[in-house]
């Protein structure tokens, strides 16, 4: 999610992956969002243990200019706008019963696209962490 700053809307975007998030996963999803959004980013993680390998961080190392991060605290989930994001997805889901790995993914990858078109939910997500990110 791209927080609220300097008037703009938040926006929502998104890189799924089949399976466990792994290094070069993350890798990945971070060069597609430097892509996409186009301009330095600062990224807010907690401290899974894949934000913290070293492929990572040598990564976010040699592209400094593009990336800066900031770290949450320990465990915080409610400093996290991105769980209130995914706990709104799992309850339009609740009740979904996919047939298979690929329905799921399509139901999964709509509820996010619907999340998306709704900047003033998003925007609710940072103002409940009581995160200030300008």
């Amino acid at each position: 999610m791209t927080a609220p700053i300097d008037g703009q809307k938040p926006k929502r975007y998104a890189r799924h992956f089949l399976g466990t998030i792994r290094a070069p996963d993350l890798i990945v999803g971070l060069r597609y969002f430097r892509a996409r959004i186009g301009r330095p980013l600062l990224i807010v993680w907690d401290h899974l243990s894949t934000h913290r390998a070293r492929p990572v961080q040598a990564f976010l190392t040699h592209h400094a200019a593009d990336f800066c991060v900031e770290w949450l605290p320990g465990y915080a989930p409610e400093l996290n706008p991105e769980e209130s994001c995914n706990n709104c997805v799992k309850l339009a889901m609740l009740n979904c019963i996919p047939h298979s790995d690929g329905e799921l993914r399509a139901m999964a990858r709509l509820n996010f696209q619907r999340l998306g078109r709704k900047p003033h939910l998003l925007r609710h997500f940072f103002d409940y962490a009581q995160l200030d990110v300008t």
